[in-house]
């Protein structure tokens, strides 16, 4: 081999090392350039994971696994197939819901009394309070053991009055009566009555034939006086008060009833009161005024109930529970325990297939004992959880679901059962169980206006109410015939 120079030498050295440093930089390039590796998206058994999360932040998701930077704790893997079945609510094993005490419930369409409790305090009723006045002015000679607070009966004396201006108009009555002119008697007879006395007085002077200015003061009626303002030798002025007495036969029962509840309540509504001074006894009035104010500081409404006070045991001052009632409606409604209540609004679990559970909100109406009115949110015939529905729903928020909002179709509800058309017509007759009305056309199902014989469902829908009454209802279609499942006055238009 010919022996290269230094110079040509040199320069070969350099063109070598020029292209070792040009392939190893492409080397590193192509390398840069290579995707980097995806993060782990398969588990050990095949599934697909979509994401990492932890399950005290349920919202915040994670490319890769590792330790969660809100707890102390690792990540949990969400697969595919769980995020498909998170849409339709938390799946439990079975076993673990046996274990757990789950109890369902259905929704159900049925009777809903309207009740609503209130505390009252008895009182007098003011239209049975009589004022005592002097007829006539005079001096107090006489006055009996009263007391305000006593109870006196009807026509108990008060007071002896002293009138001496009645004495010499009795004498004229007297003399005139002597002559034997009966019209002339008879106009001396009315002037005694326009200066004041009563006919029994007029009847003595008749009967005795001579003056009588003492006259006693007593009550017009039975009850208790509630204010005394007569002493012995006072002088009394005409028309000045001396007593004020209130009847005992009836009490006001006012109860105080909360602004929002105000709707429920109208004259003429039946009503209970429980008493603890009477334990197991009830006693039954009605509304009478529903006052036209409202308690600024307790947002309440006087609602007023007349009750009757058969041998004055009803005192004013008592404190009483009162029970307000109304007809029966039809409602959709739930077990109460099966609410969860959250302060800004109201949950139910309700039961899917294959064990799953899904949260919806819905909107409750009025409370029946241990059951509680939906009006939006569920339809008839849905499964809810009645018992260790909290588990649940802790199970669910940890999961990150969703609470269904209110006004959402349902994955899972089933379609309700039946349909309720709605009419208005006028009441031809009422059997027990039945109701003949003359209705106006129905488009839904293509009726013209006709009279027909419709099923009462349940037969109390009908109570009150009379042939030839104006009305509201809502009915089915069954095979059996039209059943009315709510009935009510129809409102003027």
């Amino acid at each position: 081999m010919t022996d290269l120079s230094p110079s040509r030498r040199g320069l070969a050295l350099s063109a070598a090392a020029i292209a070792l440093i040009g392939g190893l930089a492409g080397y590193g390039l192509a390398h840069l350039q290579k995707p980097r590796p995806a993060p782990e998206t398969a588990a050990a058994d095949g599934r697909k994971v979509l994401y990492w999360y932890d399950p005290m932040v349920p919202a915040q998701h994670f490319d890769k696994p590792g330790k969660s930077p809100f707890m102390d704790m690792q990540l949990v893997p969400r697969y595919a197939g769980e995020a498909a079945g998170a849409a339709a609510g938390v799946e439990i094993d079975p076993a673990a819901v046996q274990s757990l005490g789950v109890r369902l419930a259905s929704v159900q369409r049925g009777a809903f009394a309207q009740s609503l409790d209130a505390t009252g305090v008895l009182d007098f009723n003011q239209r049975e309070m009589a004022i005592v006045q002097a007829r006539a002015a005079g001096f107090v000679q006489r006055v009996y053991a009263r007391a305000p607070g006593d109870v006196v009966r009807a026509g108990a004396p008060i007071a002896d009055l002293l009138v001496p201006s009645w004495g010499g108009a009795q004498a004229e009555y007297l003399a005139v009566r002597g002559s034997g002119t009966p019209a002339l008697e008879a106009a001396a007879r009315q002037r005694l009555r326009l200066l004041g006395m009563p006919d029994g007085l007029i009847d003595a002077v008749a009967r005795d034939g001579r003056p009588r200015t003492v006259v006693t003061i007593s009550t017009p009626q039975g009850g208790a006086i509630q204010t005394l303002d007569v002493r012995q030798g006072m002088t009394v002025s005409t028309g000045q008060t001396l007593a004020q007495v209130s009847g005992l036969s009836t009490v006001w029962l006012n109860a105080a009833v909360p602004e929002a509840l105000a709707g429920q309540v109208r004259v003429g509504q039946p009503a209970r009161a429980e008493l603890a001074a009477f334990p197991g006894e009830t006693f039954v009035g009605r509304v009478t005024t529903i006052l036209p104010t409202t308690q600024v500081d307790s947002r309440t409404l006087t609602v007023r109930v007349e009750l009757p006070n058969r041998g004055g045991r009803l005192r004013p001052g008592m404190f009483a529970t009162v029970h307000l009632g109304g007809a029966a409606q039809p409602a959709l409604f739930v077990p109460s325990e099966a609410v969860i209540r959250t302060g800004k609004r109201a949950i139910v679990m309700v039961a899917g297939t294959g064990g799953r559970f899904q949260p919806v909100e819905v909107q409750l109406g009025r409370e029946d004992g241990d059951r509680t009115e939906v009006l939006a949110g569920l339809g008839e015939g849905q499964k809810v959880v009645a018992s260790g529905q909290f588990l649940i729903d802790s199970e669910a928020s940890l999961a990150g679901i969703k609470a269904q909002p209110v006004g959402a179709s349902p994955a899972a509800a089933p379609k309700p059962q039946t349909s309720l058309y709605e009419s208005r017509g006028r009441i031809e007759a009422l059997t027990a169980d039945s109701i003949t009305l003359s209705h106006e056309p129905v488009p839904a199902i293509g009726w013209p206006a006709m009279t027909m014989t419709f099923k009462l469902d349940p037969p109390a829908l009908a109570k009150g109410m009379k042939v030839g009454d104006r009305v509201g209802f809502g009915f089915e279609q069954k095979p059996s015939g039209p059943v009315v499942r709510r009935l009510a006055p129809a409102v003027a238009q």
